[in-house]
């Protein structure tokens, strides 16, 4: 009787474990589902942009010096100021240019009347020599002064203009317009024509060039697209509002050392944001790709095999489609490759994702504020 029943019971225990461990696994919950955020490819227009770094530099720069030496009596502006051309920087004591110039027309009021007290000397002995009261040699003498006295006359003249030219240097005006930098000078100040230190420098910032370098391979892209007007947009590297200007200078040489051609964009620069000696981000922008397919710059992960997205098929799970980055921007990737404009793609949540994940989609709000950042 109990040898019976040993393998009844070894058989019943086998039956309860296999039961207990069916129920365990259909006890066992699937995966949760992994929470994404999704945005769409689609098409759209996209610039072609190189992307740089350039200086700030003036259009013009000049060092105003004294043209004549005198005591400056005032300063009228002040440094850091705006100045237009033509503008009274500095008065000069104008007393010893008045005085020279005084005495230059005083000694041309003179040889005028020497001047002309000599031809007439001479017109009176041609007449007399034609009847030969007077000699040859008389006649010569008188022509000889008369041209003496001319040449004398002409030199007096043009020792007025040099004292009318010293007195209108005595004062010191903007010859362009500008902003003025520091002031190397006060009022009282003893000014040389001879002093090697400029009374103050004025830099041209409106306009304003942005100089910067770009690869040489990039030249024939350049000069393809140079006859249409490329845009150049420039901001600072400290962050702020980018300015806009145009391509006005490309040089006539590849810098052999760097393998790169130099570059210079004019900027109106009304709002003065742009200022010289300043390090600035610059964006230079040849042409824009109408229909490029785009999907954002977040949605591109890189494997072993290359780059590629994740899309969420309508099932709600996610595949992986290979794609090709062709270029980016600061928001946008432009891809070819698998897939097509429309398609749902994985822009945040991909570190936890596999090809057949399934995946729940974050609120529509949620995804529109992580596509705008």
């Amino acid at each position: 009787m109990s040898s019976r029943s040993g393998p009844a019971s070894v058989l019943s225990a086998l039956s309860v474990l296999a039961v207990a461990s069916a129920c365990a696994k259909k006890d066992t919950p699937p995966p949760p589902p992994v929470p994404v955020t999704v945005a769409t490819a689609e098409r759209r227009a996209v610039p072609f942009e190189l992307a740089a770094t350039g200086t700030v530099e003036p259009i013009q720069t000049v060092a105003v010096q004294p043209q004549v030496s005198a005591p400056i009596v005032r300063i009228a502006f002040r440094e850091g100021q705006e100045v237009t051309k033509g503008q009274v920087l500095f008065q000069l004591d104008p007393r010893p240019f008045q005085a020279a110039l005084a005495q230059a027309e005083g000694i041309l009021r003179r040889d005028q009347a020497q001047a002309a007290n000599a031809e007439q000397d001479a017109t009176r002995y041609s007449a007399l020599a034609e009847k030969e009261y007077v000699t040859a040699q008389q006649y010569d003498a008188a022509k000889t002064s008369a041209a003496a006295s001319t040449a004398t006359l002409a030199a007096s003249r043009a020792a007025v203009e040099q004292a009318q030219l010293n007195l209108q240097y005595a004062t010191i005006r903007a010859p362009i317009s500008g902003r003025t930098g520091s002031l190397r000078v006060r009022a009282g100040n003893l000014v040389r024509t001879t002093d090697a230190a400029p009374l103050v420098t004025i830099n041209q910032i409106k306009p304003i060039l942005v100089r910067f370098a770009v690869p040489a391979a990039n030249l024939p892209s350049i000069q393809r697209y140079r006859g249409d007007t490329i845009v150049v947009s420039a901001t600072p590297t400290g962050g702020g509002t980018a300015s806009q200007g145009t391509l006005s200078f490309v040089d006539n040489a590849v810098d052999t050392t760097t393998g790169t051609i130099l570059l210079k964009g004019t900027f109106p620069n009304t709002d003065g944001a742009l200022w010289p000696g300043e390090f600035v981000n610059v964006r230079l922008r040849l042409y824009v790709e109408p229909n490029a397919l785009v999907v954002p710059a977040a949605a591109v992960v890189s494997g072993q095999q290359g780059s590629f997205v994740f899309v969420i098929k309508p099932d709600s799970s996610a595949a992986t489609r290979a794609v090709k980055v062709e270029r980016s921007t600061d928001e946008f990737a432009v891809v070819t490759g698998e897939v097509h404009p429309g398609d749902p793609v994985v822009i945040d949540g991909q570190l936890r994702l596999r090809d057949g994940s399934r995946v729940q989609i974050k609120a529509p709000g949620d995804s529109a504020r992580a596509r705008a950042s």
